[in-house]
């Protein structure tokens, strides 16, 4: 359905921007729509069984068509364009519509607990219903194929609101086919374990927006970006053979399809600066045609045609990586004077590294002066990754 729907209202053609909003206002429509259709069979299955634990599972399928709303608005205005009081766009009311939907799945979820513990206190038999089994059934069929079309979709259009839409469908399936048996474990055995089953399904909806909160959450605050984009801005850089490497790279994130990096770009300190210059321009513009992101590289002249220069830093990297292979260096200089060498370089560190900056510092320092003499000394600056370490 989706696949046809998509064929006839969506013109892949399009900017890409505006594909992917598409598709994200599709599936958030078909969203509201199938699960206010199964939260009107489920109520009604509920109350023909007297059953709290099929209401819940209704519920759980109104809050849903809530979280599609808010997901189809916050497609909408996620793709308004810039303006004055917001250059970088409106793509973080994404992530802020899908806050909103934590809330309101958290608030949903405590009300069916409560009606849950209630039940459990005062247990009653519920009526085992034919119509009632053939809904829940067929809404666990629905769900699987929601959480199969909202997954390729998300695949497609690299959205972790939509991955995490068919996480959250194939969890609902799950959940209903617990309701499922319940009722037919009533039925058949005359057990009283609606309650239980409904305090399940709470717990299952807590979950739900727990986790639906959390990733919305680091998103907000900043996370590290994901591995398989900084390994394309580093594929793109390093085919220019004039690059002689990169570091510090920073990925901002103001939405889906609005990202802007920034990076430093290793360059012969020899080299025709107006022709490196050109090349760092190119390497900008590739960057932003192939992964849609606006990139500002600054640029670091490094001495490749001096040997001794070359001899002192292959030395000081491997007193580096020789205390731990996460530590990396950049920037690398030496400056000679009458009586002793300074060596001037960054070491990026990861996050809760083991050792401490002071105490790396002197540990370098004394490995330096282990390995080329008591007149060099290491002047160091530690910096922190932004993106995951290798």
């Amino acid at each position: 359905m989706i696949s046809l729907l998509a064929k006839i209202f969506i013109r892949e053609a399009d900017d890409r921007s505006k594909v992917r909003q598409s598709y994200g206002m599709l599936c958030g429509i078909a969203g509201i729509f199938l699960n206010v259709l199964l939260a009107v069979g489920k109520l009604l299955a509920g109350n023909l069984a007297g059953s709290v634990a099929i209401r819940a599972d209704a519920f759980n399928n109104l809050s849903d068509a809530g979280s599609s709303f808010l997901m189809l608005a916050g497609f909408k205005l996620a793709g308004a364009k810039p303006d004055p009081k917001h250059p970088f766009g409106h793509g973080r009311m994404e992530y802020l519509s899908g806050l909103s939907v934590s809330a309101a799945i958290l608030l949903m979820a405590y009300e069916l607990l409560r009606e849950s513990v209630e039940k459990i206190l005062h247990p009653a038999q519920t009526q085992f219903s034919a119509t009632a089994a053939v809904i829940l059934a067929v809404s666990v069929a629905v769900k699987l194929y929601m959480a199969f079309y909202n997954r390729e979709v998300g695949k497609k259009i690299s959205s972790a609101a939509m991955r995490a839409t068919a996480s959250d469908c194939l969890g609902d399936a799950c959940a209903t086919t617990v309701v499922l048996l319940s009722a037919c474990t009533g039925y058949l055995t005359g057990w009283k374990i609606d309650g239980l089953c409904g305090a399940l399904v709470s717990l299952f909806i807590f979950y739900t927006g727990f986790r639906t909160a959390r990733e919305t959450v680091d998103v907000l605050l900043g996370q590290m970006p994901d591995a398989k984009f900084v390994t394309e801005i580093e594929r793109i850089v390093a085919v220019h053979e004039e690059i002689c490497g990169m570091h510090d790279l920073i990925v901002h994130d103001y939405g889906p399809g609005r990202r802007m990096i920034s990076l430093h770009a290793e360059i012969p300190a020899d080299g025709d600066i107006l022709a490196l210059h050109d090349v760092i321009d190119n390497v900008e513009r590739e960057l932003k045609a192939q992964l849609a992101c606006d990139a500002v590289i600054h640029m670091d002249p490094i001495v490749t045609s001096d040997a001794k220069i070359s001899e002192l830093k292959s030395v000081v990297t491997s007193v580096i990586r020789c205390i731990d292979e996460a530590l990396s260096m950049h920037d690398f200089r030496a400056v000679e004077g009458p009586t002793h060498t300074n060596l001037i370089f960054d070491v990026v560190v990861p996050h809760r590294f083991y050792i401490g900056d002071e105490e790396l510092e002197q540990i370098i320092a004394e490995k330096v002066k282990k390995r080329l003499g008591r007149n060099y000394y290491v002047i160091m600056q530690v910096d922190k990754a932004y993106v995951g370490q290798k």
